[in-house]
């Protein structure tokens, strides 16, 4: 038996988003972005992003969640939040969509412009770990 999923607080991760915004490191692009996310044990985690002068190297907030994630004890992604600087829902992108899958499946719920909407919905048709299973 599952434990039971904990109450969604918006605001809260809203809120928490914004100050990870803060700790971003983006002295190139000059666009900071915060992201904090509902775990299914009730903790919330946070990410920044954090340029390099090798672009390619830059680590997107995202990123810098998902090792929050597993740093604090692992568990699954219920709900998630994203914002720039000013405060305002950004959308992950492509490659932020299938980390985000990874470690909360369809069911994981995305804060978005246009409101909450699931990862499904962001990432119809994701491969997943059920894509790699063995028999």
């Amino acid at each position: 038996m599952s434990a039971p999923t904990p109450a969604i607080d918006w605001q809260l991760l809203t809120t928490r988003a914004n100050e990870a915004m803060t700790k971003a490191y983006a002295p190139y692009s000059k666009f900071p972005v915060g992201v904090a996310a509902l775990v299914s044990d009730g903790r919330i985690i946070t990410g920044c992003n954090v340029e390099n002068a090798s672009y390619g190297l830059t680590l997107c907030a995202e990123c810098g969640l998902i090792s929050e994630l597993f740093a604090s004890g692992g568990g699954r992604l219920i709900a998630f939040a994203c914002v720039d600087g000013a405060g305002a829902y950004l959308a992950p992108c492509g490659r932020c969509r299938q980390l985000l899958f990874e470690h909360g499946g369809n069911e994981l719920l995305v804060m978005t412009t246009d409101g909450v909407v699931p990862m499904s919905d962001l990432l119809p048709w994701a491969f997943g770990p059920g894509h790699l299973a063995h028999e």
